[in-house]
């Protein structure tokens, strides 16, 4: 008979990590961000577990994208009322809300339901250099 490990609450000391965006591409960065906040890196990596990190992602604003799809990769957004689709490309979301494209790539790696969610909050993400959280003395990764 097999025995599965689960790891205890409270061994699970959850560290920071730093993530310069600046020049990098879009989905090789949030493949790291994703397995890092749910926790692969590990070796108590449990499924059904939020034992991942936090992630602090810095000068989101000069992410890259390859080929063409800055003009043609595309953003939907709807209210659910009628006639209210809106679509933004890549490039218009960078000059409005660069925040948004990554947070919107790292969720759609991350699992759906109320874990994926409770592990979509251990991301920040910030436009500029500086960020809040240099209290939680957080290393630097790429």
């Amino acid at each position: 008979m097999k025995n599965s490990f689960v790891p205890l609450a409270n061994a699970n000391n959850k560290k920071w990590y730093v993530i310069d965006a600046k020049g990098k591409t879009l989905g090789r960065v949030s493949t790291l961000i994703a397995t890092i906040l749910i926790g692969k890196h590990k070796t108590i990596y449990n499924p059904a577990l939020n034992c991942g990190d936090y992630i602090i992602a810095i000068n989101v604003q000069d992410i890259k994208v390859s080929g063409k799809k800055a003009l043609q990769k595309k953003y939907h957004r709807h209210s659910g009322r009628p006639g209210s689709l809106k679509i933004e490309t890549f490039e218009k979301l960078q000059e409005r809300i660069p925040e948004k494209i990554l947070e919107i790539a790292v969720k759609g790696m991350l699992p759906k339901g109320a874990l994926g969610r409770k592990l979509f909050k251990n991301l920040k993400v910030y436009k500029g250099e500086s960020h809040p959280h240099i209290s939680q003395n957080p290393q630097l990764l790429i």
